[in-house]
């Protein structure tokens, strides 16, 4: 593990640092840092004005220092001159509250306090489109099924193996690649690890596969639904959680049904009782909801649930058991800030243990086919609005998280909810135009 950013320079020949941190809405801040001044801002972080960081801070507000991690360095595959490293926000010597990095790593703490060590997995689907947004890149990807379509992924390979290539120096484990459900739409896979790791890695994921796309003149975009009738870009989390040691799956039992403890139950419960304000987080945008309450896509699904059910290893509800000792929630999309979903999922699932959550009843149901016929399930948010009250209605949740976070979150994504409510749309001129 990599301690001193200014040894590690010399040895591999980086000669700047990207000092990065995830603002709240998930877009990623930068200042590029030449090696030589790297140990002084190691030792006190590079400065930003808090009111640009798009944090809730005032242009009153003192400096904003991102700390950066040493143990998250990453030297760019694709730059070898350049290391990206995560940071920590602070504000006169002390971590604020309110920055996503700083909420996962708070929660990972108490998790570590009650005895467990939260491990996820992400996958983050994502679109290669054209360089102006408009389309998919690749004008032969036109199937209606195009899912591990083989011709479609290699028409793609420059890129693909690219980033693959990159993950397994990196020592990522990358384990598959695939063209997923909707033409111009790819997943990649790789190994899981400590929930602040896999966050850290999620968010160098997505910095890299738009980057390397640029690189080939394409773009991606993890947007959740950049495309009427296709299916969107999910960012499926695998969960587990097990001891200190890192040896044992305090998730796993065999004797009990679908191989999932006890203790895993009531985590599992937590997700399910806090699912409706988990959406504020989990789907962060306007846009997501046009994913997870979409009608049927061109391929027959859309892969994304709509209510709070649960299952076996059955992919049309909002949590999949597909075997011992994990479980993988498939409400969050391509929007997701790679740290408060760690974090979410964490303070939901704590919650869910020290309240002996019961999950609730089962469903074998194809819910895209059935899901009519299923009662006393909620309903997922239909829009933004609707989660946001969720989550401002679930104390519980917003105290685990932290109360000055909630606030700050809460008022920017409902200024944010405004702005989209005061745009005007081609649909409203083509349909209320002439009443």
């Amino acid at each position: 593990m990599t301690t001193d950013l200014a040894a590690y320079a010399a040895e591999r020949g980086v000669k700047y640092f990207m000092i990065s941190y995830t603002d709240l809405f998930g877009g990623q801040r930068a200042k590029l840092v030449p090696a030589q001044a790297i140990a002084e801002m190691q030792a006190d972080g590079a400065g930003f004005a808090g009111f640009a960081t798009w944090l809730d801070l005032t242009p009153a507000h003192p400096d904003v220092f991102a700390v950066p991690d040493p143990s998250s360095v990453i030297q760019l595959p694709w730059r070898r001159d350049v290391a990206w490293v995560a940071a920590d926000c602070t504000m006169e010597g002390t971590p604020i509250a309110q920055t996503p990095r700083v909420v996962l790593k708070r929660l990972v703490g108490e998790a570590a306090d009650e005895g467990l060590r939260v491990k996820t997995g992400v996958e983050a689907e994502f679109f290669l489109i054209t360089p102006d947004g408009q389309a998919i890149s690749d004008s032969a990807d036109t199937a209606v099924k195009p899912c591990y379509d083989q011709q479609a992924v290699m028409r793609r390979y420059d890129v693909i193996a690219e980033i693959c290539d990159a993950m397994l120096e990196l020592g990522w484990k990358p384990y598959q690649n695939d063209h997923e459900d909707a033409n111009g739409q790819f997943e990649m896979n790789w190994e899981f690890d400590d929930a602040l790791v896999t966050a850290d890695k999620h968010s160098f994921f997505k910095f890299m596969v738009k980057s390397v796309a640029e690189k080939h003149g394409l773009r991606a975009t993890f947007m959740p639904k950049p495309f009427k009738g296709l299916t969107g870009n999910g960012c499926h989390a695998h969960i587990s959680v097990w001891d200190l040691d890192g040896k044992v799956n305090a998730f796993a039992d065999k004797a009990m049904p679908f191989g999932l403890s006890a203790q895993g139950r009531t985590f599992l419960g937590g997700i399910m009782q806090h699912a409706s304000a988990l959406a504020a987080i989990t789907n962060p945008t306007v846009n997501s909801y046009k994913r997870i309450n979409a009608p049927r896509t061109i391929s027959g699904a859309t892969w994304a649930p709509n209510s709070v059910t649960w299952t076996g290893n059955n992919r049309t509800h909002m949590v999949r058991v597909p075997g011992p000792g994990r479980f993988e929630l498939r409400l969050p999309d391509g929007a997701a800030n790679p740290y408060l979903l760690q974090a979410i999922i964490i303070a939901a699932g704590l919650s869910g243990i020290r309240g002996k959550a019961d999950p609730g009843p089962h469903s074998d149901i194809d819910m895209y086919r059935d899901g009519h016929t299923i009662t006393g399930a909620p309903k997922l948010p239909l829009n933004l609005l609707d989660a946001l009250r969720a989550y401002e209605a679930d104390a519980g949740l917003q105290d685990a998280l932290g109360r000055e976070f909630s606030a700050a979150y809460l008022k920017l994504k409902h200024n944010e909810w405004n702005d989209y409510c005061a745009q005007f749309t081609a649909w409203e001129h083509a349909t209320t135009l002439d009443v």
